[in-house]
């Protein structure tokens, strides 16, 4: 089987039994919870997709290990053409999931750890790099969802960690024997780790020599004995717990923290331990990486902010207003130059010794910036055109109480010939859009913080290159 279907993703988790706790509950099938629920069907429509005539044209590609059609998500980027079909795919995906779909991270990194795993086999003759091939050939048989482990709690941001008070405030190896390694610390803001089938854990920061038991990366199932998945809180989560007023009533999006309480880590699922210098290649490759994998998913979201936005402009009788379309415009500016950015990093790539393509850096950190601060404003106006029914309107609950009810659907009306019930829904819709926590961090520190990204341009993008340009251009004479 090299790809599931919608339900046949469904059972495959029923085999899963992963140590889950929500809201201070331990929880036997999180999948199922009413919390996690409209994540794991986000997931699911991705398989759905993968089958339907149009979307496997987006979503399925020939596997360069099997040359068997898999899933787009679990391939090596081997080219231009695959880096330019993720963004398309992201895009695609977003206009018709209006969020994550909890698969992008998996990909990413099996991506970057690819590069390192082949470059350090080079230099000290390990088989880190077979072995992650063999990983990718079992996920690809399979079909599965990878969720990548990369953000440490971290403790004292100022020391670095081997400098910690407590050492497990970043992931590191306390014991290793002929079998394998056993692991200790806790990662966090991991998406979609309650309905993936494998963790990917990468280092999250350059270490020292010091810092070696730190640099390790590895693979292993989301049940795995010592793994514990706790969901972090979000807004908006009284709708879901009583079934009501959802608005995107289908899917949704959560970032638990995942502990790894001495998980044992097989050495065939290993992939660095104590290469300490392939640390921070490893975690800036998967950045730049996921940063352009932004540029695809939130270009699409941002669709659905601008069409949502001119929806409840036409249900409140405004469809032609000219300030409105001058925001529209504004609108498109933004998520236009995201996905640009995005699609030229593609045609910018390189090809690494691995032979896996790497993105352009400064391309992909511009479109994520530029994502971080003006992806805000296309909310603001979408919140702005709809004007304030954005929030305050009463619940599904009062519509189906008989005595006010009535009254609601007479009063929240809207433009003739559309159904309060259908302009309720889009409010509802851009309230989940707009104030959803989880996607509004998203769009400002997913994959890595905004100073990250500026510090990952300012490496990649020779400012003296630049400063020689303009004295040639003005005369200078250099000595």
């Amino acid at each position: 089987m090299a790809l599931k279907t919608k339900e046949q993703y469904y059972e495959s988790l029923k085999e899963l039994h992963p140590t889950a706790y929500i809201l201070g509950e331990k929880v036997d099938n999180p999948t199922e919870h009413p919390l996690i629920k409209h994540m794991t069907a986000a997931v699911a429509k991705t398989y759905e997709l993968e089958n339907d005539t149009e979307g496997k044209k987006f979503l399925v590609a020939q596997s360069d290990l099997t040359g068997e059609e898999v899933s787009r998500f679990v391939k090596f980027y081997k080219g231009v053409d695959d880096l330019m079909a993720k963004v398309k795919m992201l895009k695609y995906l977003s206009q018709r999931i209006g969020g994550c779909y909890m698969r992008c991270t998996g990909m990413d990194a099996i991506n970057a750890v690819g590069i390192e795993a082949y470059n350090c086999d080079q230099k000290y003759g390990t088989e880190y790099w077979p072995r992650l091939q063999e990983f990718v050939k079992m996920v690809q048989k399979n079909d599965l969802v990878v969720f990548s482990g990369v953000t440490d709690v971290k403790g004292d941001r100022s020391l670095r960690p081997s400098q910690q008070k407590d050492p497990d405030m970043y992931l590191h190896v306390v014991d290793r024997n002929k079998d394998g390694i056993v692991v200790r610390g806790a990662k966090i803001h991991q998406t979609g780790s309650m309905c993936a089938h494998w963790a990917l854990v990468v280092p999250t920061r350059e270490m020292r020599e010091d810092d070696k038991d730190y640099a390790v990366c590895f693979a292993v199932p989301n049940d795995a004995e010592g793994l514990i998945h706790v969901y972090g809180r979000g807004t908006l989560e009284a709708q879901p717990l009583q079934d009501c007023d959802l608005g995107n009533a289908e899917f949704s999006k959560a970032s638990p923290m995942v502990i790894f309480n001495d998980v044992f880590v097989p050495w065939e699922r290993v992939f660095l331990c104590g290469e300490y210098e392939y640390a921070g290649d490893m975690v800036r490759n998967f950045g730049n990486y996921h940063r352009h994998s932004h540029g695809g998913c939130k270009c699409g979201v941002g669709d659905v902010l601008i069409g949502a936005a001119a929806t409840a402009a036409d249900y409140n009788g405004l469809p032609k207003i000219s300030h409105l379309q001058n925001k529209y415009a504004e609108m498109l500016k933004v998520t236009e130059a995201i996905y640009g950015c995005s699609i030229a990093a593609s045609v910018e790539s390189t090809e690494t010794p691995s032979g896996i393509y790497t993105v352009d850096p400064v391309l992909s950190n511009t479109s994520k910036l530029y994502e971080g601060k003006e992806l805000a404003e296309v909310v603001r106006l979408m919140i702005e055109v709809a004007g304030g029914m954005t929030t305050d309107l009463p619940s599904d609950k009062d519509f189906a109480n008989p005595e006010i009810g009535p009254l609601l659907t007479k009063y929240l009306k809207g433009v003739d010939g559309v159904a309060t019930e259908d302009r309720v829904k889009i409010f509802r819709l851009i309230e989940k859009l707009a104030f959803e926590s989880r996607d509004i961090v998203s769009n400002i520190h997913g994959a890595g913080s905004p100073e990250t990204h500026r510090m990952t341009i300012l490496r990649n993008a020779n400012i003296e290159a630049k400063k020689k340009l303009a004295k040639n251009l003005a005369g200078i004479k250099e000595n």
